[in-house]
């Protein structure tokens, strides 16, 4: 297990990735705010699904998701159609525009990254691609009540550095 030092740069390094998002947020066209670019990746990742995978999927309750969905609709991104197995039900697919934007945002985020991490091997663009994807499979069901990390008894919490304040 990795010393708490380790785990407090961690901490910082995940604070600091928030400028690496903006930038990466920045390229979205303003019709395409994250929420619509996340429903459109999802889509294009798994295929079509009902809203309440969608709403699984994005981590967020069905309201968000509803508001995600319509704004993608409005512009003609996304497709409804009646669930043949519960015709009170949606199932969601990606249209061709949907498609298309998606293909556009992907080529903008490729050459932003292309261009940052030009001085990167190959190696190591490999590297942090299967790190990252191994942290994220550690948080995988962090919703989950049994995935929740223990309380800390009084003595901890008053020694435990805020993550907020760590700069």
């Amino acid at each position: 297990m990795a010393e708490k030092a380790q785990y407090e740069e961690l901490i910082r390094q995940f604070s600091a990735f928030g400028a690496v998002k903006r930038e990466m947020g920045r390229l979205l066209p303003s019709d395409c705010p994250g929420g619509s670019f996340a429903v459109l990746t999802l889509l294009g990742r798994h295929g079509d699904m009902r809203m309440s995978k969608l709403a699984e999927l994005l981590a967020v309750d069905m309201s968000v998701t509803s508001r995600h969905v319509a704004h993608a609709a409005e512009r003609g991104w996304i497709e409804r159609f009646p669930d043949p197995a519960d015709k009170r039900s949606r199932i969601l697919r990606l249209s061709p525009a949907g498609q298309d934007q998606l293909d556009e945002l992907a080529e903008r985020t490729t050459q932003l990254l292309s261009h940052r991490l030009s001085d990167w091997s190959d190696d190591e663009v490999g590297q942090l691609s299967r790190l990252m994807a191994r942290l994220r499979a550690s948080f995988d069901d962090c919703r989950a009540p049994a995935a929740r990390p223990p309380a800390l008894s009084g003595d901890e919490q008053s020694t435990r550095t805020p993550a907020i304040t760590i700069k």
